[in-house]
């Protein structure tokens, strides 16, 4: 009964170790329902604008990327043999998260409450409520 549930979720990551009850949620469910896993992470290009002229944006655009690898190996690691497909994409957060979801026709996305700190956290919270919003699909919030 479990497996016809969820055939295919998306978990959302921002990389941060507080993302990490959403990975484990998520790959627990997939699990549970022998779904299909796709994990992403969004390069915020908004927040390209806002920052200081004097960081080169090549040099800011590797350190999201690297953030991005070290949570897809993160998932991976938690993973273990389940095949999960990771996608880095890039715009707002939310709306990029949304379509993803509406392009691999994803039946839940997995996201946390909580992002890095401070503004960052705050962020997260409008992105979650935005996603929870305007999916395609059911959404579960972990905190």
């Amino acid at each position: 009964m479990t497996e016809e549930l969820f055939g295919r979720i998306l978990i959302a990551t921002d990389g941060s170790e507080k993302n990490r009850a959403a990975l484990e949620e998520g790959i627990r469910v997939a699990r549970a329902c022998r779904a299909s896993v796709f994990v992403a992470y969004v390069i915020d290009t908004g927040t390209f604008s806002t920052m200081s002229g004097d960081i080169p944006l090549g040099d800011t655009y590797r350190v999201f990327k690297s953030e991005a690898e070290q949570a897809f190996a993160r998932i991976h690691s938690l993973a273990g043999d389940m095949n999960v497909e990771t996608a880095i994409l890039e715009g707002r957060p939310a709306t990029e998260m949304v379509k993803f979801a509406a392009r691999k026709k994803i039946d839940l996305i997995v996201i946390g409450t909580q992002g890095k700190r401070g503004l960052e956290r705050l962020l997260l919270g409008s992105v979650a409520e935005e996603i929870i919003r305007s999916a395609p699909c059911k959404v579960l919030v972990v905190k």
